[in-house]
């Protein structure tokens, strides 16, 4: 898992509420769990004008000029700015996969469903809950100053507007942690690898028919 500490990124407006993983990622794309991939299908049935396939070409399909992914003005955007619930339908862990390997870092919202919010963290996003009155000030920012930065700091829990203004936010320690030392649960079980040996060789000892049955001879 990419570590997180500091992102500065154009920001994207997604302007809709309850944005559900299937809207994020569609159910047919949910076939593969190799968890790359899946950027050029992120918001697939409103970013282009046909159908979706698993392993299309999708440079040759046709792209939804009127969808906010495809204007010009937020290309290469990372930072998502959302509504009320982003995130909410399924658990599909292909949606963060999707939105982290098209190139999003932080998503801002005032509130994400909460198993998304959990997926998010344990695969490189930083998802932020703010104010519904801070969230709506950001979108008239980005409507009206094209190319549109903040810069996300989760050290400071801080978003730096481009007046160099600040804007707090919360986040549990334990993720923080996390995202700063880029650990997903693999790598936070592999931290104690040593004492798991040491337990694993102490216990066999003891019930070796745990084991390994030739070993009870």
């Amino acid at each position: 898992m990419r570590k997180f500490s500091i992102e500065k990124g154009i920001v994207l407006p997604l302007d809709r509420a309850n944005v559900d993983t299937d809207y994020i990622i569609p159910k047919q794309f949910l076939k593969s769990i190799r968890r790359t991939g899946f950027g050029v299908n992120l918001f697939d049935e409103h970013r282009y004008l046909d159908k979706g396939q698993p392993d299309a070409d999708n440079s040759q399909r046709l792209l939804n000029s009127n969808f906010v992914l495809n204007q010009p003005r937020y290309r290469g955007a990372s930072v998502l700015l959302a509504r009320d619930n982003f995130g909410c339908g399924s658990s599909r862990e292909h949606a963060p996969w999707a939105l982290e390997d098209y190139g999003f870092r932080a998503l801002l919202a005032p509130s994400f469903a909460d198993i998304f919010s959990n997926n998010c963290f344990k695969n490189g996003l930083l998802p932020i809950v703010l104010d519904r009155e801070v969230i709506s000030g950001l979108f008239d920012a980005v409507e009206t100053n094209e190319g549109y930065e903040l810069e996300v700091n989760l050290f400071e829990q801080s978003i730096i507007k481009p007046d160099g203004s600040l804007i707090s936010f919360e986040v549990d320690e334990f993720n923080k942690h996390c995202l700063l030392n880029g650990l997903d649960d693999i790598a936070l079980t592999l931290e104690d690898a040593g004492r798991i040996s040491a337990f694993e060789a102490r216990w066999s000892k003891q019930t070796p028919w745990n084991f390994n049955a030739s070993e009870l001879g």
